[in-house]
């Protein structure tokens, strides 16, 4: 009896994992979508309206315990934000460089958690905020140079409202996921709407036709409404910092899949910097004991 558990319960994680796994990967097809070049020109706020209205499809039937809480509206506003943001910095300068200042949202959960909730921090912390500097700096001294800097600073912009995010998501723990991330991104594609659907009155650009239509649908749905039921389920039976530890893998592949569909190849600095990142993110999430505090949720970038 004992042996049959114990085979039912390695089953479960090896299910889990693989489940966090494609979660990941899935996620990591932001920039494929984002920087066809069938979308070529469209600006961040148009690209994040129509991925949270397809997003919406999945999600919503998902949602089981709706309850309201006024906490739900602070939320929703940085997540819409954060949206804004992040997909700004992917249509205006790299992918990579988008999803890596992006991955500098832990120091800032770790920043406020400290200095204003009084939160103890330990070594690793300390390394994570290290390394992030380290490798945002990299990023910034070369990009400086360039005609990116604006896209560097939508990026880091991303990383604070998806700080915001999380800390957020800190006060609505009781409430169900589902019903959080549906109304979150509901409320993206209401506040995007008149952004990315008034040009339409004018000139009738930026809506969709052609096969703009499938990488639309597949930005809402393949890379961020699907992701997010498998990650879900995983959770179900992984620790959260495995998960997040798993999870890392998104930030790796996002370049990975624009190189080599679209031949965008990320500048050598960003791989430095983004390197200094991850290392630190990998000191964080991926030595921290589980029985430790939950981490940084999977990004939603």
């Amino acid at each position: 009896m004992n042996e049959s558990r114990d085979e039912n319960h390695a089953s479960e994680l090896v299910g889990a994992r693989l489940l966090v796994l494609t979660a990941a990967v899935l996620w990591s097809t932001s920039g494929f979508f984002v920087k066809a070049p069938y979308l070529a020109g469209w600006p961040g706020p148009v690209i994040a309206f129509w991925r949270a209205a397809f997003a919406c499809v999945i999600l919503w039937p998902l949602v089981r315990r709706p309850t309201w809480s006024w906490k739900l509206l602070p939320a929703a506003a940085t997540f819409v934000v954060m949206n804004y943001t992040y997909l700004t910095a992917m249509a205006k300068g790299s992918a990579a460089n988008a999803i890596w200042l992006q991955c500098t949202a832990p120091v800032w959960v770790l920043l406020v958690g400290v200095f204003v909730f009084g939160e103890r921090a330990v070594w690793r912390d300390w390394l994570l905020v290290a390394f992030a500097a380290a490798g945002v700096a990299v990023i910034l001294h070369y990009e400086s140079k360039g005609e990116s800097l604006e896209a560097v600073g939508w990026g880091l912009a991303s990383g604070v409202f998806f700080a915001g995010v999380v800390l957020s998501l800190r006060q609505m723990r009781t409430m169900e996921s589902a019903w959080i991330v549906a109304v979150n991104h509901l409320a993206t594609a209401i506040v995007l709407a008149p952004l990315a659907l008034a040009p339409l009155a004018s000139d009738g650009s930026y809506f969709p036709t052609g096969i703009q239509w499938p990488f639309l649908a597949g930005l809402g749905i393949v890379q961020m409404g699907l992701p997010y039921v498998l990650f879900a389920r995983g959770l179900k039976h992984i620790s959260g910092h495995e998960a997040t530890g798993i999870g890392l893998l998104e930030p790796l592949l996002v370049p990975v899949w624009v190189y080599l569909a679209w031949g965008d190849k990320p500048a050598w600095w960003t791989l430095v910097g983004g390197g200094l990142i991850l290392l630190g993110l990998t000191i964080k999430y991926v030595t921290t004991p589980s029985a430790t505090k939950p981490p940084l949720p999977a990004t939603p970038s």
